[in-house]
């Protein structure tokens, strides 16, 4: 009696694409190489997926994705203020990037053009921007109605750089159970706020001269 081929799932096909970009320290030729490898047919891979570079965002924006369903299981985040939420969300993030580094760091130093392998965070970027957004407060909105559009996409924007420098720091980062990456979110995401409510400038200083520190005597 023939036996029952397994469906693929989503889930199966990214993580088989996980493993062999890992394995073979580069990306597959084209979708019929992928599957042809794997034993699966170019239409399972086409029920999810329309090409390799979209399954690439997909696997970043399962990261957030993984993430937000970590935090909303937690009976205490929806208690959270917006600043503690944002740095609920790092430590939760790159707890699951930490579990995933092998892969983030193979397939985002792949392309020896930077911003090729930048492409494969479009989809994390939109995800990440509309996460903000969700979380944003009164306590940091402008009272002009009319200005408020332009604020809002501004805090996106600059969440989200702040998110791609902590990327790097973290990819760079050589540190035991990465606890330089650890202070890095934490006083970058209160300079952030501070910079948000036009407060005292002691958190951005305090920030600079982590920075400084980390950049000038590491060298050494």
């Amino acid at each position: 009696m023939a036996t029952k081929k397994k469906i693929i799932s989503k889930e199966d096909i990214v993580s088989m694409y996980m493993s062999e970009v890992l394995e073979k320290g580069q990306k597959p030729k084209s979708v019929y190489h992928f599957t042809k490898e794997n034993d699966f047919t170019e239409a399972e891979f086409y029920a999810f997926f329309g090409t390799l570079e979209g399954l690439e965002k997909e696997i970043f924006r399962l990261f957030l994705v993984n993430t937000i369903d970590v935090l909303h299981k937690n009976s205490d985040y929806q208690e959270y203020d917006m600043k503690n939420k944002m740095l609920s969300f790092y430590f939760t993030f790159f707890e699951v990037l930490t579990a995933n580094r092998s892969y983030v760091l193979q397939s985002l130093k792949l392309d020896r053009n930077p911003l090729k392998n930048l492409v494969q965070l479009t989809s994390l970027r939109e995800s990440f921007k509309e996460y903000v957004s969700e979380i944003l407060t009164d306590d940091y909105r402008l009272e002009q109605e009319k200005f408020q559009k332009f604020q809002e996409k501004g805090i996106q924007e600059s969440a989200w750089l702040q998110l791609m420098m902590t990327i790097k720091f973290w990819m760079d980062d050589e540190s035991a159970a990465f606890e330089k990456t650890d202070i890095f979110i934490e006083k970058s995401v209160n300079a952030s706020f501070e910079l948000m409510n036009v407060a005292p400038l002691n958190h951005l200083i305090d920030f600079g001269k982590f920075l400084f520190k980390e950049k000038i005597y590491s060298k050494q």
